[in-house]
């Protein structure tokens, strides 16, 4: 019997998630037993699109010119920018479809997996998961610390070290995450962040332009060996897969009103048409002003004048709290669907408490895991390697052999069947690749290191 019989016959059914064992009773969304701390079936699809422009183009793509072009120079960049951009536009548009099974929705991807292939599936996807937003979660802090440290230096000859700003960083983040603690309370941060995003990416754009008209030295050669080009290459494609996919789909898909597949993807067809139009252009005109010479953290190649880099760097920090809150969202609700009283308000005298400490815990602990290893690439590689690649290709092949398999067409079976195979190598290689960056960078650099 396939899921799709047995979703079916399985009508009566009131519970999806694997987490609905709890004794307490709980607060469901009124559409099939769901059960969340956060809000579900809540936000427009504009809202959510305009999510993910602005949350895509946070700081981090101000690496993507050393990460993405640097390995792999203009041809071969640009090819591959399209390309895994359309792959991953296609396997997000498709892992949308399976926000709904029979008369089932899933409001968590571990519950998906879990329910297509059972409890060891649903422990992976998790795995997976929690790690990608746990080490996303380290980068955007790192991230923060540095554009603190950049407004430092410009008035500073000898700033702080990088993990005072990273603690600065942890704790303005925890804060946040507090007093807006869904993904759906963040609505009226989301025109903020969207002036924010326009500012400093104008910003960024105007002055490089103006450096590579006369930067007449410009190099685009790769250097290395050939072995480590083919490992940086590898690198490279992990750094194109995280600039445009999170491993946080059906989260996302759950705070939509209905119908949530079309919405979904309307709001997808925002972030791979003006979302992609602005990170792809930034890591473009990045690398043609500077060449192989672009920095990991491209302010710090600007000419000036000191305010725009100050400006750049503030804004560039402002808008990091608000983006680091999408990707780190179902942490949160996992505990705060664990551990607060669902049958009171989120902003009951217990509840308060309870998130306040969930929050304190986290940001403590990642904070300082951040300040030990401030390696901004490996954050990105890693991300985009062991966990991000299966979460977006493997996995909703794998869910549509088994959901659509008895009633598919023998060449959309064989295409899942490539992308299956394909993503598992591409896993493995990338993983390779990230490790390998790691082993050279703890030999370049030690703990609490003043990146």
């Amino acid at each position: 019997m396939d899921v799709e019989d047995r979703t079916i016959n399985n009508k009566s059914s009131t519970t999806l998630s694997l987490e609905q064992d709890q004794k307490k009773d709980s607060k469901t969304d009124g559409a099939g037993g769901l059960t969340s701390a956060h809000t579900i079936d809540h936000d427009s699809w504009q809202q959510v699109g305009l999510l993910l422009v602005t949350s895509f183009n946070c700081g981090w793509l101000l690496s993507f010119s050393n990460l993405i072009l640097v390995p792999l120079g203009w041809k071969w960049g640009i090819l591959c920018l399209i390309v895994v951009g359309l792959y991953t536009a296609y396997a997000n548009w498709l892992l949308a479809a399976f926000h709904v099974i029979g008369d089932h929705r899933f409001i968590r991807y571990r519950d998906l997996m879990g329910f297509v292939y059972g409890k060891n599936m649903y422990r992976i996807t998790w795995t997976f998961q929690f790690l990608t937003l746990l080490l996303g979660n380290m980068g955007f802090i790192l991230l923060g610390g540095k554009a603190l440290k950049e407004i430092n230096s410009e008035f500073n000859h000898s700033p702080l070290r990088l993990q005072y700003y990273i603690v600065i960083t942890g704790a303005i983040y925890f804060l946040f995450a507090f007093f807006i603690p869904t993904i759906s309370a963040m609505r009226n941060w989301l025109g903020a962040s969207a002036v924010f995003t326009l500012s400093y990416i104008i910003m960024i754009m105007i002055v490089s332009v103006k450096d590579g008209k006369s930067n007449s030295n410009k190099d685009f050669d790769i250097s290395g060996s050939q072995v480590s080009k083919v490992f940086n290459a590898f690198g490279a494609i992990s750094a194109i897969i995280v600039s445009n996919t999170s491993g946080l789909l059906p989260e996302i898909q759950s705070t939509l009103r209905k119908p949530p597949v079309k919405n979904m993807r309307k709001a997808l067809y925002c972030q791979y048409t003006v979302g992609v139009l602005f990170y792809y252009g930034v890591t473009i005109v990045g690398y043609w002003a500077y060449g192989s010479m672009v920095s990991p953290y491209l302010p710090e190649n600007l000419s000036g004048p000191r305010w725009i880099n100050v400006l750049v760097n503030v804004v560039v920090f402002l808008q990091s709290i608000t983006s680091q809150h999408m990707f780190v969202a179902p942490i949160h609700e996992a505990l705060d669907t664990k551990f607060l009283d669902i049958n009171k308000g989120m902003h009951s005298r217990e509840n308060l408490k309870r998130l306040f400490l969930l929050r304190a815990l986290f940001f403590s602990g990642n904070t300082l895991v951040t300040a030990a290893f401030p390696f901004m690439g490996d954050f990105i590689n890693l991300l985009g390697s062991f966990s991000l690649v299966p979460l977006t290709f493997t996995f909703p092949s794998m869910v549509f052999i088994k959901v659509k398999g008895n009633t598919a067409r023998t060449e959309k079976k064989a295409w899942h069947w490539f992308n299956i195979v394909f993503s598992s190598l591409l896993t493995i290689a990338t993983t390779i690749s990230a490790i390998r960056l790691i082993v050279d960078n703890i030999q370049k650099y030690h703990f609490f290191a003043d990146a």
